[in-house]
């Protein structure tokens, strides 16, 4: 498989913050698994390791709230990214306010959108979430959105 893991270096994904709530529990991570899936009607696909604290909520959840991530996001990433939900509390280091269905929604980003579950696939050690898209918000303007290689240092909070 060392063709496609030499493919895959080249590739430069977007990055993401994906929250989600269940039961009152909250969770966040940094994703780079993600894509539109329609345009008509609005899907998105967002991929959770399922070794991430936020992929057991998730695995119940019935909403994800993506955030679109700019250069000015970079410590939101590094929290999101470097820490994981079994040790501390995301949210309680950064600035949100409760979304739909109560899913978090972090204030410090270029724009989000959210949507419910429409179905889980599971792919190999990643779930794909399809949501149907409902909701959303751009925020601000971005010359440019973050990508995986302006994080090419961080260490994640879980192994992938």
């Amino acid at each position: 498989m060392s063709g496609f893991d030499d493919v895959t270096e080249v590739l430069d994904y977007p990055m993401f913050v994906v929250t989600t709530a269940h039961d009152g529990v909250a969770a966040g991570c940094l994703v780079g698994f993600a894509t539109q899936a329609s345009i008509d009607p609005p899907r998105f696909l967002v991929g959770l390791s399922e070794r991430n604290y936020t992929y057991r909520i998730a695995k119940d959840a019935a909403r994800l709230v993506v955030h679109v991530l700019d250069g000015d996001s970079t410590e939101l990433a590094r929290l999101f990214g470097e820490t994981t939900g079994d040790d501390i509390d995301k949210f309680a280091r950064c600035s949100w306010r409760p979304g739909p269905d109560g899913v978090p929604l972090l204030d410090d980003v270029a724009a989000w959108f959210s949507g419910r579950v429409r179905e889980r696939i599971v792919t190999g050690d990643h779930t794909a979430y399809l949501l149907d898209v409902d909701t959303g918000e751009v925020r601000r303007e971005s010359a440019r959105l973050l990508q995986l290689s302006d994080l090419d240092d961080i260490e994640p909070g879980h192994e992938a």
